[in-house]
């Protein structure tokens, strides 16, 4: 049975269509890569999965629907946002507490034991720390509780880069395993690259690529060309040209890579660089369908 799944899932705000009819599906054991610009559908995507929102169209997370059966699907889903939500009021040994008294599936050993290898002081009041630091004191909460799924919406937007390599490598290290879910947004998508299953585009409401990581990297490459090749190399139809430092480079979908070698240098593309690709010649969605 699929962790997620949705069929003509559809949100609007008045006359702003958010989600436009979406069709996916997410299985057990998969990290999720939810990918769009600002006001594509993402977070309103997210809010109906955790049961925030009403909607129209079929949804059923673990079997459940979300926004019938949110309190027992919330037993199985942890959820990070953007904005640590933590009460500033609050020390760390408090927060431990909470949690440890509200969620029967909380190991408060594990919190502790990924607290240890931070700086946090358990004494600490929350509005002491560092947003990194909250950032980790949640992640520590979040990771100690045995859900089935994580959702994560921009979990890392304003950390410095260390920060944002020690919450992706600990949540690849220390929570995921093949009987959980991840699915996370993020605009920084180069730094969770490594640690996707599954890359799904969003714009406008609908969804315009998806595909596992292993067909991401069988089916695009990208060709730095020499110029006396350029004419040679645009007539096999590439889907996105670019200029890099003086020489253009080329995103092919499905293209012989034997043939593009013959031509200049060939790479397989950033998630960064077919999301710029795919955005600049989607055309699929109706004027005015922006989202929240």
């Amino acid at each position: 049975m699929a962790c997620i799944e949705a069929r003509g899932l559809r949100k609007s705000f008045g006359k702003t269509v958010a989600l436009d009819g979406i069709d996916l599906k997410v299985e057990p054991g998969r990290i999720l890569g939810l990918i769009g610009p600002n006001g594509a559908g993402k977070s309103t995507a997210l809010n109906a999965i955790l049961g925030l929102v009403p909607y129209e169209g079929n949804l059923r997370v673990l079997g459940r629907n979300p926004w019938t059966e949110r309190n027992k699907l919330m037993q199985d889903v942890c959820f990070i946002a953007d904005v640590a939500v933590l009460p500033r009021w609050m020390r760390v040994t408090q927060a431990l507490d909470y949690v440890e008294g509200v969620h029967p599936r909380f190991d408060r050993a594990k919190a502790e034991a990924f607290l240890a290898r931070t700086t946090i002081k358990r004494t600490s009041k929350v509005r002491e720390l560092s947003k990194g630091m909250v950032t980790q004191l949640h992640l520590a909460l979040v990771m100690a509780i045995d859900a089935k799924v994580l959702v994560l919406d921009e979990p890392t937007l304003g950390l410095d880069l260390l920060y944002r390599k020690q919450f992706y490598d600990s949540l690849l290290n220390d929570y995921f395993d093949h009987s959980r879910t991840i699915v996370v947004t993020t605009h920084q998508v180069e730094e969770v690259q490594h640690i996707l299953t599954d890359l799904m585009f969003i714009n406008r409401g609908r969804i315009v690529l998806e595909c596992s990581m292993e067909a991401f990297e069988e089916r695009y490459a990208e060709l730095t060309v020499n110029p006396a090749n350029l004419a040679a190399a645009r007539a096999l139809k590439p889907i996105y040209e670019r200029q890099a430092f003086g020489r253009t480079a080329l995103l092919f979908d499905n293209a012989d890579r034997a043939q593009l070698s013959a031509l200049g240098e060939v790479r397989t593309p950033s998630i960064g660089d077919l999301f710029v690709a795919v955005m600049g010649t989607d055309n699929s969605a109706p004027k005015g369908a922006v989202a929240a």
